[in-house]
């Protein structure tokens, strides 16, 4: 005999689980380090990364 599977139809709030928050621009950004030094503009780059949707901005200091 087969074993069975029950399928479930996923719940909307497991489906779109911290996706909300950065539709609506609250991201959770998180300083990532790979980023240096910008020799055109002589100054210090950072990069953020958000730990929901992936997204990166990069800010000058």
């Amino acid at each position: 005999m087969a074993d069975i599977i029950p399928f479930k139809k996923p719940k909307a709030a497991d489906k779109h689980k911290g996706k909300t928050l950065c539709k609506n621009g609250f991201h959770k950004w998180i300083e990532d380090k790979k980023m240096g030094f910008d020799v055109k503009q002589g100054k210090l780059l950072t990069r953020y990364c958000c730990s929901r949707c992936k997204i990166t901005k990069i800010k000058s200091t």
